[in-house]
């Protein structure tokens, strides 16, 4: 068997919404809206570029089980694009797209695989140059949205084969306490199956699992909320004739995410404040490298200035004056949106000393450590602070999603206005109130 090299790529999410963002530019919501279909202009331009034998796409191409038509447009043309440089694609749909999702009746290239949901099957890929089978390629598509059971024991290496063997499989792997535990699997089941290549889906943050064989999240094409930062894109993976693998990263995202942690230690006004947020949106700038960057800045820390932050809208104010000068900046190097700014500074206090205290705010402080950690306790706190929202019949899930997620930022939060409200001079570093 000769060398050959693939495109290994997940997660596209086509037209993804990009929904709960205040407060933005149309210019920006627009180029965010664009940024999916970006992401796949890019996949293209580099499986052509590259001249890659094959591509293979492991599920939630489209954002939506009910594809949006615009999506499978864009799609179609990014294909046929493919099919013209005689580069094959392999598909398989995940919980986002399942196959039972609403699609048109399209024609699709002739170079396009679309693997079903009623069993895993395997295709065989050729070498563009020559034509020599190189690998079988192995997948199964979600039939609805919830899959449950193990995918991973349905797959099977063709019998008598010694081709390189390349498993499609959207799933998570493990249990991944931050995605829905869709088609879950274990390790162990990917390692007995005798595949040489995992090419996982599922999952937005790009990691190889194991080595020999691989298995292999390449995240997803385009990070769509601050939660996904970093360069996303895809995997260029090479075989050589002896079977060994080998990975190389390549971006794709027109849109990158960052979450910038600015300290106020030390600052002490204002205006030191200010430089320090500067400071950091051109570091974030140069990291984009000529992307559009949106930022949420983080504030942390401890310094008298905390005092001056803590209530009141300076915060605010120095993130619209962000935004203010960078509409005003030229278009060229980049530019930069910044999303919002967090406060998780406090004031400079001795917090051993003050666990001692014979005083309400060490009391407060003992107790805001008890809440953390003990799980029922804090859910009783936040219950009973909560009460009049989660009455409320459309606030109250909200409340309740919001308390489970924010629980810890929360709490971290009402300690630290209590000190600003309660700390005597000396412990505030001169001033608290």
């Amino acid at each position: 068997m000769s060398t050959f090299r693939f495109i290994h790529a997940a997660d596209l999410h086509l037209d993804s919404p990009f929904r709960g963002m205040a407060n933005v530019p149309e210019d920006v919501l627009g180029r965010l809206r664009e940024s999916t279909f970006a992401a796949l202009r890019n996949l293209v331009a580099l499986a052509i570029r590259e001249n890659v034998d094959f591509v293979v796409l492991s599920g939630d191409i489209y954002d939506a089980a009910d594809r949006s038509l615009k999506a499978q447009l864009r799609l179609q043309r990014g294909l046929a694009e493919l099919a013209e440089h005689d580069i094959a694609v392999y598909i398989i749909h995940g919980n986002h797209d399942p196959e039972n999702g609403l699609k048109a009746s399209l024609q699709w290239p002739d170079n396009v695989f679309v693997f079903g949901s009623a069993e895993a099957e395997c295709r065989i890929a050729r070498r563009r140059s020559d034509g020599e089978q190189v690998a079988a390629i192995c997948g199964v598509s979600y039939p609805q949205q919830a899959v449950r059971d193990n995918m991973a024991l349905r797959y099977r290496r063709l019998a008598g084969s010694d081709l390189y063997h390349i498993a499609l499989l959207h799933a998570n792997v493990d249990g991944n306490r931050n995605h829905d535990n869709y088609a879950p699997c274990g390790m162990r089941d990917l390692l007995a199956s005798g595949f040489d290549y995992w090419a996982l889906g599922h999952i937005h943050i790009r990691q190889v699992l194991h080595r020999e064989p691989y298995i292999v999240y390449p995240g997803n094409t385009q990070g769509r909320s601050v939660k996904e930062t970093g360069a996303k894109g895809c995997y260029i993976v090479t075989v050589n004739e002896r079977k060994e693998t080998s990975l190389d990263f390549h971006p794709l995202d027109d849109v990158r995410w960052f979450a910038q942690d600015v300290s106020i230690a030390g600052a002490g006004t204002e205006q030191a404040l200010l430089e320090r947020l500067e400071a950091a949106a051109e570091t974030v700038r140069e990291q984009a490298d000529g992307r559009l960057a949106v930022v949420r800045l983080t504030v942390g820390g401890r310094d008298a200035l905390h005092a001056r932050i803590e209530g009141s809208a300076l915060l605010e104010e120095l993130l619209q004056h962000l935004r203010d000068n960078e509409s005003m900046r030229p278009e060229s190097g980049g530019a930069v949106w910044f999303d919002s700014i967090r406060v998780q500074s406090g004031l400079p206090l001795d917090e051993e000393a003050l666990l001692t205290q014979d005083s309400f705010l060490g009391e407060y402080f003992r107790l805001a450590g008890r809440t953390a950690s003990d799980p029922k306790l804090c859910e009783d706190v936040l219950r009973e602070a909560l009460a009049p929202l989660l009455a409320q019949p459309k606030l109250g899930p909200i409340a309740s999603r919001a308390a489970e997620a924010e629980r810890d930022d929360w709490l971290r939060r009402a300690r630290e206005l209590a000190a600003v409200l309660l700390a005597e001079p000396d412990e505030s570093g001169g001033n608290a109130r």
